[in-house]
């Protein structure tokens, strides 16, 4: 294991990944697969989780607008902006061939995989999560309606004439994630042997034993959606319930791409914006390394606390050593580190 990585690997840590980054190694991360801040009104990489999940007259009052509802053009620059420098960081510290998965927003993805691309990367796939259970946005103008100088009939009439039309927000079924790789060290095969990454594992089945796709969904929709797309449906003991972290990432997915990507028992998977802890979880299930990082101790101390209830699924054909390693709370602020002993990986 790389000298520097040491007192990362196993852990999360409490800190801003654009300060985390810089002392991770060079070509020593098997796999990024993260969820970052979209960049969505109020949710960039400074949002409040508490503030944002306090806001629930989403339908009525414009002030009201719940999170990634107002239309700002500079929504997208900032978030260019910001994720190249992430994905730059990200570069430098995958392997070569090495993966970088991200979950988006369908409104501000093509910003995301730009600054992505710009910063090296080769855009390799988009993968679609599908789901039915979201919340329609689109909201009804009879509350401008009331307020026009109007006569009540003419207001009543104008309301009638525009049953049904409502602002320009489709119910949104899906969730676009990014493939993307570091580009490898002369051919694949050379790569693959040198640096045990590079190939997709196309052992691994999904719905009705198929072949491995780029449309998951984690919820019955239909026998052929079913038997194409189906991974296991996530339950509540899988997410805590103490965790109230607003949008938890489905295992089964996070899993899927761990096993589609990762091939060595040594493999690290990096999570730069590890929330609840998800992608550490996942990792943590097939035997694999992780180091995860975020911003916010209450969400950290929920990944601690999932991490603490997951063994490694003994069904998985990896041989994995025993990890002597403590999960450390580590929290990075001015030049002093505070570490908190939670309880040996087994």
């Amino acid at each position: 294991m790389n000298h520097m990585n040491k007192k990362f690997i196993n852990k999360i840590i409490l800190g801003d990944a654009q300060e985390i980054l810089p002392q991770i190694e060079d070509n020593s991360i098997d796999l990024v697969l993260t969820d970052p801040p979209y960049f969505l009104d109020k949710m960039d990489n400074n949002w409040d989780h508490k503030k944002v999940s306090t806001i629930t007259d989403y339908c009525h009052v414009v002030k009201s607008l719940p999170p990634g509802m107002k239309f700002d053009k500079e929504q997208g620059r900032n978030l260019y902006e910001w994720y190249f420098k992430i994905s730059k960081e990200l570069y430098r510290v995958l392997k070569p061939g090495g993966f970088f998965f991200s979950f988006s927003s369908p409104r501000l993805y093509h910003r995301m995989v730009s600054a992505v691309d710009d910063a090296g990367f080769l855009i390799r796939d988009c993968f679609i999560w599908l789901y039915t259970q979201n919340q329609p946005k689109a909201m009804s103008l009879n509350h401008f309606i009331d307020r026009l100088n109007w006569d009540k009939k003419t207001k009543t009439e104008l309301k009638e004439k525009l049953r049904g039309w409502k602002t320009p927000q489709i119910k949104s079924c899906f969730e676009p994630i990014m493939m993307a790789q570091k580009p490898c060290e002369k051919t694949f095969l050379e790569n693959m042997l040198k640096y045990n990454v590079g190939l997709v594992n196309t052992n691994v089945k999904i719905g009705e034993d198929m072949f491995p796709s780029n449309v998951v969904t984690t919820e019955s929709m239909g026998e052929n959606i079913d038997k194409y797309f189906l991974l296991p449906k996530p339950s509540k003991e899988e997410k805590g319930e103490f965790n109230v972290h607003q949008t938890v990432k489905p295992l089964a997915i996070c899993e899927y791409i761990i096993k589609l990507t990762t091939f060595s028992e040594e493999a690290v998977v990096l999570d730069p914006f590890v929330g609840s802890g998800t992608t550490a979880v996942a990792a943590k299930k097939l035997g694999r390394k992780f180091i995860g990082i975020d911003t916010n101790r209450k969400y950290v101390e929920i990944a601690l606390k999932r991490l603490e209830t997951i063994e490694k699924d003994e069904t998985i054909q990896y041989k994995t050593k025993n990890i002597a390693q403590q999960l450390t709370l580590l929290e990075t602020q001015g030049k002093y580190i505070t570490k908190r002993k939670i309880r040996k990986i087994k």
